[in-house]
């Protein structure tokens, strides 16, 4: 016994030794100081710390030595910090890219953010409730708590959205961000993948069904699109919607397929209505005015 605890003891301060003789480097300048540690010529610290071993061969054990074991000196303790982080920063990176290859985001959102949203006196509470629920995502996300976000077309609705997608990817929070038409063409175009589509978007921390209600209105949609809505709802996960529909034609809709639907996500998602001014309208105007005064200019 005492012979395999022995054996054990050497192979692990072989180990010491081995690790010792591949980490240690010694730089010209680098001294001895009077500790009988090497030390750095450059910081002056020590490369080396002494560690007390016991004697192998010795029945009790009691007699040993010192063992030089090498430890990162200031120099090197803050190059291995900046190795590190960099590492760390280049796994965040590719992380990131991970995610963004399966959130479905269009690339025209792929850049919003919401230091970049345009604030005006119809959509600055509605920024300030998009940025709390996004910073602080793992709340929102443990009561089920998802956004329902309507309104005219081209009041920003999208846009908030992208910029609650794009804070959790970088945060590295998987999120999908897609619309239930695209939905149902990837079940139309290879519908043995409907299950695994559904599964995936019941597990996914947050899915954004952006232009709720823009799909076609036929049996086998509304049954694909209840589908799709009651997974979430199932799932516990928190989803948002965005939606041209009125909240009033949502709440009194008469067709019973439809308000089930509409109830499910009543039922977890807090109405924000987006009013102003068309942001696609004023752009297109804006380019407008600039061709007039490119066309007049001498």
């Amino acid at each position: 016994m005492s012979e395999n605890l022995g054996s054990a003891l050497s192979n692990v301060i072989s180990g010491i030794i081995q690790r010792n003789q591949e980490n240690l480097k010694i730089n010209d300048g680098d001294f001895v100081g009077d500790d009988g540690l090497l030390h750095c010529a450059k910081c002056g610290k020590p490369k080396q710390f002494a560690a007390e071993i016991p004697c192998t061969g010795c029945e009790n054990g009691n007699d040993g030595g010192k063992l030089l074991i090498w430890t990162p000196c200031l120099c090197e303790d803050i190059e291995l910090k900046r190795q590190e982080a960099d590492e760390k920063k280049r796994k965040d990176i590719e992380r990131i890219a991970e995610l963004r290859k399966i959130s479905l985001l269009d690339k025209k959102y792929e850049s919003a953010t919401f230091d970049n949203f345009i604030i005006n006196p119809f959509n600055e509470r509605n920024l300030k409730l998009c940025r709390r629920y996004a910073e602080r995502f793992d709340e929102m996300k443990s009561k089920n708590q998802g956004l329902l976000m309507w309104g005219n077309v081209g009041t920003g609705k999208s846009y908030a959205a992208a910029c609650i997608a794009n804070h959790l990817l970088n945060e590295k929070i998987p999120c999908i961000m897609t619309s239930i038409v695209r939905m149902l063409q990837l079940i139309q175009n290879n519908g043995s993948e409907e299950a695994v589509l559904i599964s995936r978007l019941s597990h996914i921390p947050l899915v954004i069904f952006d232009d709720f209600g823009t799909e076609r209105n036929t049996d086998y949609a509304l049954e694909k699109i209840y589908n799709i809505i009651d997974s979430r709802y199932r799932s516990g996960l928190p989803m948002i919607v965005t939606t041209n529909l009125t909240f009033s034609e949502m709440q009194n809709e008469p067709d019973i397929r439809y308000s089930r639907l509409y109830d499910r996500i009543f039922e977890c998602c807090y109405p924000m209505q987006f009013t102003g001014d068309s942001f696609r309208k004023k752009t297109a105007y804006d380019k407008f005015n600039d061709m007039e005064k490119f066309i007049e200019a001498e």
